[in-house]
């Protein structure tokens, strides 16, 4: 591991993030930034956090891409989910002392420690707060129940399709200005190991689903070119846009 160089304070990502949710006061803002250690950079394939490993932080991240997962008992491994700036991450581990998955930086990224404690302290201070962010890991969970569904569920290019249209909404939470097409820095043996599919299943796919005329790829930029069209035939729900609040204390 090689993501020790320091480089500032950080917070930004994730107050942005919880900001789309709530109004944020002041000392909620502060709050945020004060939980979290200065920012570090991770290089492409750098390990941040490993499976069975002690585990007494999570992360946010402050820009690129990481990805959580799990190494399966007869080899390989299943991705479980991909990060993004504004994420927390090593919140589904946060009941245990050691690591429910390993988290890989796919590119070049930014990421700030947030010690456990640091996080009990936010809960027992800023209510609101502690709220919001039970929310936002609920909603995750049920996202990931869905995304757990497709693939024991649909075929190829129904879980590659449910796999772009997650990235997308997410990546409009979370990335801002994302319409309908962004860059994807993953390899096809990600993706397969995101949706169980083999490397050359997932070659195939994308070529199918170009060639039908649901997406359009340049380089690395992926473009949906029917979203409502994907959304009907895969049953999608944007589980990222929209978060309840109205039961949450007053701040």
């Amino acid at each position: 591991m090689n993501y020790v160089e320091h480089i500032s304070l950080g917070g930004g990502a994730l107050l942005n993030r919880l900001g789309r949710y709530l109004d944020l006061t002041d000392d909620e803002r502060a709050a945020v930034e004060a939980m979290q250690a200065p920012s570090r950079r991770l290089a492409p394939g750098d390990t941040l956090m490993q499976e069975g490993g002690q585990n007494d932080a999570m992360y946010v991240v402050e820009h690129g891409w990481l990805h959580s997962s799990a190494l399966l008992a007869m080899g390989g491994r299943q991705i479980v989910r991909f990060h993004y700036a504004g994420d927390l991450m090593g919140v589904s581990s946060i009941a245990w002392s050691q690591s429910a998955t390993t988290l890989t930086a796919i590119v070049d990224c930014t990421v700030a420690e947030v010690p456990k404690v640091a996080l009990g302290h936010l809960f027992a201070t800023e209510r609101r707060l502690g709220g919001l962010l039970y929310a936002i890991a609920a909603a995750e969970s049920v996202a990931m129940a869905d995304r757990l569904t497709s693939v024991g569920r649909m075929n190829a290019i129904d879980r590659v399709t449910t796999l772009l249209l997650d990235m997308v909404a997410r990546l409009r939470v979370t990335a801002g200005g994302i319409v309908d097409s962004f860059e994807m820095p993953l390899t096809q043996a990600d993706i397969g190991d995101a949706t169980g599919l083999t490397k050359v299943h997932v070659n195939r796919t994308l070529r199918e689903m170009e060639r039908r005329g649901m997406i359009a790829r340049m380089g690395k930029r992926v473009r949906l070119l029917d979203e409502a069209a994907l959304i009907a035939a895969t049953g999608f729900v944007d589980r990222y846009s929209v978060v309840a609040t109205d039961w949450l204390p007053r701040s």
